[in-house]
């Protein structure tokens, strides 16, 4: 069980899909390193106050991303998390366009690098099933050489290039018999004129000794200091958009061994406000310790 419960699912390749933290804890001493790849794709966007066919400019978007996370045990109840991505933004421009206004298809490198501690408040015992009380805060910051201020050259920005800090209270409720629950509550603090917001997860899974399997629905409600796209106050600085979405998921793990698993998962946005409509899917190579 402990690869099972340790894992510490992944994030997706992008800034916007997934929790950076989950509801479970690693023991002292123990730990996993996942490299996985994602993709994603979206030609359709959603705006204010409706969804259009086609990304401006770029026509359609392709969002790659080759990501290394890990995660320690630093006791029984306290976690490090580390997370870093390089991604790969493509659009499909026409020639024209991009020579007209001297625009590229291609976005690429590395993003941010994401650091979390997780902290097990309390834990309350039950006959059959125990519920987690756990506090995450965290910092994610710009570590590559990218811009997202580049008008609608950065509409296929790799990231908003802002310092954000993020605080979490979780709870996750786990029967002896596998099954479990877990939410998130948080507030993320943003720079570079990003809008702050308020973050929010739910899952349920079921987690036996040779299979994991998990479904989420994630929401992002951002302050209404944001702007919308080509609404009033739009500049062409993108981070200062408001962003809402409703993104929901499914993630899976096996494990091959106590050391070696694979893990896959694909998600898709519902509903949301100045962002693609993208679906998209990972893949990743787990070693626990």
């Amino acid at each position: 069980m402990k690869t099972l419960l340790g894992l510490c699912l992944l994030v997706s390749s992008f800034t916007i899909a997934q929790s950076p933290v989950n509801g479970f804890m690693k023991k002292s001493g123990e730990g996993s390193v996942v490299v996985s790849y994602s993709k994603e794709n979206y030609s359709k966007v959603f705006l204010v106050p409706n969804e259009i066919d086609g990304v401006p400019v770029f026509n359609d978007v392709s969002i790659s991303s080759i990501s290394l996370f890990g995660e320690i045990g630093v006791s029984d109840n306290f976690n490090i998390v580390l997370n870093v991505p390089y991604i790969k933004s493509e659009g499909n421009a026409s020639d024209a366009v991009l020579e007209n206004n001297g625009f590229e298809n291609v976005r690429k490198g590395v993003q941010n690098l994401k650091v979390y501690a997780k902290y097990r408040l309390h834990t309350l015992n039950f006959e059959n099933s125990s519920l987690d009380f756990i506090g995450a805060a965290g910092i994610e910051t710009p570590i590559g050489n990218y811009s997202a201020n580049e008008g609608l050259q950065s509409i296929i920005a790799i990231g908003n290039e802002a310092t954000t800090y993020n605080a979490f209270g979780v709870a996750t409720y786990k029967m002896n018999s596998g099954f479990f629950a877990t939410g998130q509550l948080g507030y993320s603090v943003r720079g570079n004129d990003v809008p702050n917001a308020l973050l929010s997860e739910f899952k349920l899974g079921y987690a036996a000794s040779k299979f994991y399997v998990d479904a989420f629905v994630a929401n992002q409600l951002s302050d209404d200091s944001g702007v919308d796209i080509l609404g009033e106050g739009f500049t062409g600085f993108f981070p200062a958009t408001r962003v809402n979405y409703t993104r929901i998921g499914i993630n899976a793990f096996y494990p091959f061994t106590d050391s070696i698993g694979i893990t896959a998962g694909t998600n898709t946005y519902i509903s949301g406000r100045n962002l693609g409509k993208a679906t998209g899917s990972y893949g990743g190579v787990v070693y626990s310790f």
